[in-house]
């Protein structure tokens, strides 16, 4: 599984967000990324990234080198 599948996967898992990895669009060798839309009600938006941002510091938390 490329990295950026397992971080959207990862990310699905842990708050229920939908994002697809970048690898599947042809990015440049090497780099990491996803893509996503934002449907939430604008009211709702700060809290998903809020979710986005705690999910993020973990990740990198847990999977630094």
């Amino acid at each position: 599984m490329s990295p950026d599948a397992m971080y959207c996967l990862k990310l699905l898992e842990s708050t229920g967000i939908v994002v697809v990895p970048g690898s599947g669009f042809g990015q440049v060798k090497g780099t990491w990324h996803f893509r996503t839309t934002f449907l939430p009600a604008e009211e709702d938006i700060e809290g998903v990234v809020d979710k986005m941002s705690v999910f993020h510091s973990k990740f990198v938390a847990d999977y630094k080198a």
